[in-house]
């Protein structure tokens, strides 16, 4: 995005308070024009008094009074501009800031996971971060700075060849000369910049990285090296600041400079226009004004340009992620599903991550309401990805997935998900109270529906140890709790959604065979009426399944009960094989809990 189209688009984020930023402009245009006043009166002043000497005392002081009254009602005129400009700005800035984060937040919560996998936490937290104070550095300073300077431009240069144009062409000329010299900085200093924020966000990257894994450093005695690298990111970060740096000390000289130069070139072609009797000692004094008062506006603009620029592909990022569109969208006129009976099919599914690579091959199977269905197969067979398909956490590129006959693409994402409870491999949770996190999916949830959920996912004993029971914080993704804990919160938050559809990722991957067992009980009785799916690796969990598909390279090799597909010796046989041995085989019965030695 170039300068302008930045600044434009930073304004633009106003337009939901357009008539208070109208209120706030009419301020500045008084703030933008009254100083410029000051020296208009003060020529004049200048040339009254020197004029004293052929003129009747009483007519002078007539003039003089008239002049400083003007005067008076000028600064009070600004006072007033000013004092709206102090308590309105800053809050109009405030509000549209919380604002800009809220925005960004709600839209980051909405992209796909792909964006997310490939897009670091860290990284996006100083996005959101450094744009929105920087969004609100220029909104008030566009209120408190930059307006009243663009509208001083326009106004004074004009004003400065009325009241004498020799005096104005110079100043004219000075300030044009400046502002080339400016843009050449900005040109220069351009590319450096990007580099700079490169940098920024490696350093977000890393440290994020660092924190989220202070264990993993502590443990294999990475302190030094993970300092030692960080460093060697702000080596670089300092090394593209520099020359950023040092153009824009090559333009605060020239600020400065340009000030003294002006003011010595108006003294010596106002001296000798006075001495060809082609401009007053009045003239001469106002000019000295308005070049003193553009100087400062020049050098606020200045300011602005390089703060901006320093800025501005910090905010770009930040635009960026906000034009960062969903690869799952609703379609227009969406239909809202209410609890679905639970009818599930995929038909000849076909899903890509990247073009050319399929992870899930033309798929097919249904579930009817109240059937239990287990996913099994290698590591990479496509089992996750197909049924994050059921969630829409991507859209196949073939093939359509219905329930209860509706084609999942044709309802809204949130009452399709809001039929469907997920326990993921990896549980998931926040940092707050264990309560909180078991009402993620139902927030309305009564103290005795979180307690029955809990007790029915074999957490409430362990919850009632804690501190403060269930109103205990589990810390950053519940590391205060063992692996085994953590999961069964996430089996009893899906047991208090209370969905019709459930899925289980290696719901029991974390637990122990003690606990397995009685957690297994517990779904058991969960899944009863629901349509369930389930992915295990540990083939004893799915025992009981009404139907199991073995998946290979994300086809669907095999299908049909436990003791069908065992009988059958293909695919299904070689992974109970390989996990217990030939006597599970020859037995046929694999016991829960039950591990390979």
């Amino acid at each position: 995005m170039s300068f302008i189209g930045i600044y434009g688009r930073v304004l633009g984020l106003l337009r939901r308070e357009r008539r208070f930023v109208a209120v706030l402009a009419l301020a500045n245009l008084g703030l933008a024009t009254l100083p410029f006043v000051e020296p208009l009166l003060f020529g004049r002043v200048v040339d009254t008094l020197a004029s004293s000497a052929t003129r009747p005392p009483g007519e002078v002081w007539h003039d003089a009074v008239r002049l400083l009254a003007i005067w008076a009602v000028v600064g009070i005129a600004g006072i007033a501009a000013n004092m709206a400009v102090a308590l309105h700005a800053d809050r109009l800035a405030h509000r549209n800031r919380l604002a800009a984060i809220r925005d960004f937040f709600e839209h980051v919560l909405q992209l796909s996971v792909a964006f997310h996998t490939a897009t670091h936490s860290g990284r996006l937290l100083k996005i959101m971060l450094q744009g929105s104070d920087h969004l609100f550095g220029l909104w008030l300073a566009f209120f408190r700075e930059h307006l009243s300077t663009l509208v001083a431009l326009v106004v004074l240069l004009p004003v400065s060849l009325w009241l004498n144009w020799r005096l104005g062409l110079l100043l004219i000329g000075l300030m044009a000369v400046f502002c080339s010299l400016t843009a050449f900085v900005v040109r220069r200093a351009e590319s450096a910049q990007r580099e700079v924020e490169t940098q920024h966000s490696e350093l977000a990257e890393r440290t994020g990285d660092a924190l989220a894994n202070v264990l993993l450093i502590q443990s294999f005695v990475r302190l030094a090296a993970e300092v030692r690298q960080l460093g060697d990111v702000m080596e670089r970060l300092l090394a593209a600041q520099f020359p950023v740096l040092n153009w824009w000390a090559l333009a605060t000289i020239l600020a400065h400079s340009a000030s003294t130069i002006t003011v010595i070139s108006i003294f010596l072609l106002g001296t000798w226009l006075n001495l060809a009797g082609l401009a007053t000692v009045g003239e001469i004094v106002t000019f000295m004004g308005f070049a003193t008062l553009l100087i400062g506006r020049l050098e606020q603009a200045m300011a602005f340009v390089s703060r901006l620029f320093l800025q501005m592909a910090a905010i770009a990022d930040f635009f960026a992620v906000l034009d960062a569109r969903p690869i799952v969208t609703e379609r227009p006129g969406a239909l809202v599903l209410g609890r679905a009976e639970g009818a599930v099919a995929f038909e000849d599914v076909t899903f890509a991550y990247d073009p050319g690579r399929p992870a899930v091959r033309g798929v097919s199977f249904s579930a009817v309401p109240g059937e239990t269905v287990a996913l099994v197969g290698p590591t990479g067979a496509g089992k996750s990805s197909t049924l994050g398909l059921l969630f829409r956490l991507w859209d196949p590129q073939a093939g359509r997935i219905t329930i209860d006959g509706h084609d999942i693409r044709d309802l809204t994402l949130e009452s399709l998900r809001r039929n469907i409870g997920v326990v993921f491999q990896e549980s998931a949770l926040f940092y707050r109270s264990i309560a909180d996190n078991l009402r993620v999916g139902r927030a309305d949830a009564t103290d005795a529906e979180v307690e029955a959920a809990a007790m029915a996912a074999q957490a409430h004993d362990f919850i009632m140890r804690q501190p403060q029971g269930y109103d205990t914080p589990i810390g950053e993704r519940g590391v205060t709790l063992s692996g085994g804990e953590r999961q069964r919160l996430a089996i009893a938050r899906a047991i208090l959604k209370d969905p019709p559809i459930l899925v289980l990722d290696e719901a029991t991957s974390a637990l122990d065979s003690v606990t397995e067992r009685l957690v297994q009980e517990a779904l058991r009785a969960v899944t009863k009426g629901r349509t369930t799916f389930v992915i295990a690796h540990r083939l004893s969990t799915i025992r009981d399944a009404d139907r199991i598909l073995v998946f290979e390279d994300g086809r669907v090799v095999e299908q049909g009960g436990f003791d069908e597909l065992i009988a059958l010796g293909g695919s299904f046989a070689h992974l109970v094989r390989t996990q217990y041995g030939e006597s599970a085989l020859a037995g046929r019965t694999v016991s829960p809990g039950a591990t390979a030695d």
